[in-house]
């Protein structure tokens, strides 16, 4: 017989039929009741291996099939989970893969990058973005064997890696799960990574430590096959009340703690969570507050009882309607409250936002950077904030990265949602020693007004959608401006490539869109400005449209320096820009550009 391997067989998975139902023999009947007596001596029952309770399935789509998006039903055909034999017959033959496995592969968090470039990119999920070292070895073992050798920061403080081809995708996410970590639900329409405050548990000024419900939601989404049938992709952050800022007002759901005082309302005082809801900055949205205070203790029940909500009544006939947002806007929030309180089974604490017996921030969260050497809550130890431009890192670099935290740490690694690092736990005495080996290896930890705030998504290099090489043209416009403008106060400059906004563009100081444009590279940017979050959540406002790239550097040099010559005293270039209209910006900035 031939030892050849036989062809690729058909791309259409079809599930084994299950077994007929037939009774036990005498022997198999004999055979399970001396197992079930054995277990009963040793004190076990089926009560001690049961599955954590659950709500209710949540009812199909209220939809006909036939209405139903393309995406829709290739998940109602064979559930993405259960495609993972494509992906392995693919590997078999490096074989690209079939547009419906490009789409079911991004629930194993697998983005095929054709046209661009023909093999995946693979997105983790590291919840609140906390790594130990020796997943950063492992990781970056992956990347030099498997890939390109390069990994990247994501704006939800996570990893990716890229390129690698079909053959390579089962050891990659062999690798990737041997070490703890995961790339389940990483893309798709799945709640994506969990961001939250990334000092949660060492910022001496939050008012909770947010990891315990950040692990405990993890835990529970990706242990349960409920939440992988989304209408859309999702995004959950926590806010402990930190220094530095989760951003969760740009999430769909934003959980943030809050201090209630004394009251004669018979609320409560002591801490409690403000819910947002409906945050999508790519659609010029930021998350609305909900109008409820919850429990600490009820905060993830809550959320995912919003969940199962929108699984439920989420809109799978259009994909561009199908996010949070929209189901807000035609239901209401009022309206969605009733649904998920249905789902509870209780009435919700209503608050309204300005209300007096919510205790004010003793703080801003904006005037405060992470890169640099802050105190920690625990006494005498302190986290080093490090730069990485644009979040690219390479193998080498990681595992140098994890030799620093083992020396000067305890071994782990804090991700932030501007493409950066901490370092904590690391003893006063170690502070200066550290904070030079990090700065020598290419990853400055001292405060720079304009290089530490560039954010970038990954850019045409890698994503078909990217119109402009984001990265690239960040790296060159840092420094560009670091030689021209001298800037005593931090200004965030945003790279997007597309409308999916994954870099945030408008929330940035300045964003900058990815468009056509004229020009020896055919590449240039929308500029928008103003845009904030937080205590200054603004959507930034377009002031020049397709400016080529060979004229960016000279037009950003000239916004920021007419900020300087202008600006009232100690006023940022947010409020500065916000001050202004659109056509009074477009004028100042035009004639400093000659």
């Amino acid at each position: 017989m031939s030892t050849e391997l036989l062809p690729p067989p058909s791309r259409t998975v079809t599930p084994a039929p299950a077994p007929a139902a037939q009774d036990f023999s005498s022997d198999q009947k004999r055979y399970l009741e001396g197992f079930f007596a054995a277990l009963q001596a040793r004190g076990v029952s089926f009560g001690d291996m049961s599955p954590l309770p659950m709500a209710p399935p949540s009812a199909e789509p209220r939809v006909n099939l036939e209405d139903l998006t393309k995406e829709e039903r290739i998940k109602r055909d064979v559930h993405p989970f259960d495609a993972i034999e494509q992906l392995i017959i693919d590997a078999r033959w490096n074989a690209a893969p079939e547009p419906e496995t490009v789409f079911r592969n991004k629930w194993n968090g697998l983005f095929w990058l054709s046209p661009v470039k023909d093999g995946y990119m693979c997105r983790l999920r590291i919840p609140g973005g906390i790594v130990k070292s020796f997943q950063l070895r492992e990781l970056a073992a992956i990347s030099r064997e498997l890939t390109t050798g390069y990994i990247q920061i994501t704006t939800r403080n996570n990893f990716q890696i890229r390129l690698i081809e079909p053959k390579n995708c089962p050891e990659v996410l062999r690798r990737i799960q041997s070490v703890g970590l995961h790339s389940k639900g990483a893309g798709g329409d799945n709640i994506r990574n969990i961001t939250m405050n990334p000092c949660a548990g060492y910022d001496p000024y939050e008012l909770v430590d947010v990891r315990p419900y950040v692990n405990e939601l993890a835990t529970h989404i990706i242990a349960s096959k409920e939440f992988y049938d989304l209408p859309r992709k999702f995004n959950i952050a926590y806010d402990g009340g930190g220094l530095v800022s989760s951003v969760e007002d740009t999430n769909d759901i934003g959980a943030t703690a809050v201090e209630i005082g004394t009251n004669d309302q018979g609320i409560e005082p002591g801490l409690w969570f403000r819910i947002g809801l409906g945050g999508v900055t790519g659609h010029k949205t930021f998350a609305s507050d909900w109008g409820v205070l919850v429990k600490p203790e009820e905060l993830n029940k809550v959320i995912l009882a919003i969940v199962r909500v929108f699984i439920r009544d989420g809109d799978r006939t259009n994909r561009k309607k199908a996010r949070l947002k929209y189901l807000l806007e035609g239901r209401g929030l009022d309206g969605f409250r009733n649904d998920v309180e249905a789902v509870l089974g209780y009435t919700l604490q209503s608050l309204a936002p300005d209300s007096p017996l919510q205790l004010p921030r003793r703080f801003s969260q904006q005037g405060h950077s992470h890169v640099g050497a802050y105190p920690q809550k625990q006494e005498g130890l302190h986290y080093i904030g490090a730069s990485v431009p644009v979040g690219q890192l390479t193998a080498k670099q990681l595992e140098r990265i994890a030799d620093i935290a083992d020396s000067y740490g305890t071994g782990e690694i804090r991700l932030t949602v501007w493409q950066n690092f901490i370092v904590p736990n690391v003893p006063t005495a170690f502070v200066a020693t550290a904070s030079k080996a990090l700065r020598k290896l290419g990853f400055p930890t001292d405060q720079s007004p304009l290089r530490n705030g560039f954010v970038a998504c990954t850019g045409n290099r890698y994503c078909k959608y990217a119109a402009s090489d984001t990265k690239g043209h960040a790296i060159a416009m840092m420094d560009y401006l670091d030689k021209r403008v001298k800037l005593d106060t931090p200004v965030n400059i945003h790279f997007t490539g597309c409308a999916h906004s994954c870099a945030q563009h408008f929330m940035g100081d300045i964003g900058l869109l990815g468009t056509k444009a004229k020009g020896e590279s055919g590449e240039g940017y929308h500029v928008t400005v103003g845009g904030g979050f937080g205590e200054n959540r603004m959507v930034g406002r377009q002031i020049f449209s397709a400016v080529p790239y060979e004229s960016l550097g000279t037009t950003l040099e000239a916004m920021l320096k007419t900020y300087l010559a202008k600006r009232q005293p100690e006023e940022s270039f947010h409020k500065f820009c916000n001050r202004h209209s659109v056509g009074d910006l477009q004028v100042l900035f035009s004639e400093a550009m000659g």
